[in-house]
């Protein structure tokens, strides 16, 4: 009796193919790509005058990232606590553009939005795209930047005159428009 096999080699074969590429993704990760995320990146920000931050976060091997970081801020806001004169601070964190390596060896790019402390819940990270190392190069990174700050730009200048703006970052702040009808 004869079994046939084709299609099961056949993937068995995609499958070592596969695994074959995440040791080569993550070698390119190591030799090539990380250097050049990391120095385009500084570049970005010495030559735009950018407040911001590159940060490597390393503590897993090939699960690292690389954080283009705006930082945190006081956000100009502070509580009152109640019955004394104490005034608790607001933090704004500002946002970050992030490539992380993902298991497999391959890049995720991804925003984290801005967002105040204890205002509404956060925007969940926009996952831009997820690419190979050797397609990510630095006009992508410069692409990639470029569609942050425009981001960043409108959640900052949030209002209601422009109905073609999306509300970023603040699809229901918990309590504050209740507080304001029960007053």
């Amino acid at each position: 009796m004869s079994i046939d096999l084709t299609t099961l080699k056949n993937r068995v074969n995609d499958y070592h193919e596969i695994l074959g590429n995440t040791d080569s993704f993550r070698q390119d990760w190591k030799e090539t790509l990380k250097p050049m995320i990391i120095k385009t990146l500084e570049q970005v920000i010495k030559e735009t005058k950018l407040t911001a931050d590159v940060v490597v976060k390393d503590q897993v091997e090939n699960l690292e990232a690389i954080v283009l970081d705006l930082g945190r801020t006081h956000s100009g806001m502070q509580e009152k606590v109640e019955d004394t004169n104490i005034k608790k601070t607001i933090i704004k964190t500002q946002g970050a553009v992030v490539y992380q390596q993902l298991f497999n060896g391959k890049v995720m790019v991804m925003f984290v939005y801005p967002y105040i402390d204890g205002y509404g819940e956060p925007k969940p990270p926009k996952n831009l795209e997820i690419l190979r190392p050797h397609e990510l190069k630095q006009e992508y990174i410069i692409r990639h930047m470029e569609e942050f700050v425009k981001e960043v730009t409108q959640w900052e200048d949030y209002d209601d005159d422009a109905p073609e703006k999306s509300p970023i970052g603040f699809a229901n702040p918990i309590g504050f428009q209740q507080d304001i009808l029960e007053e």
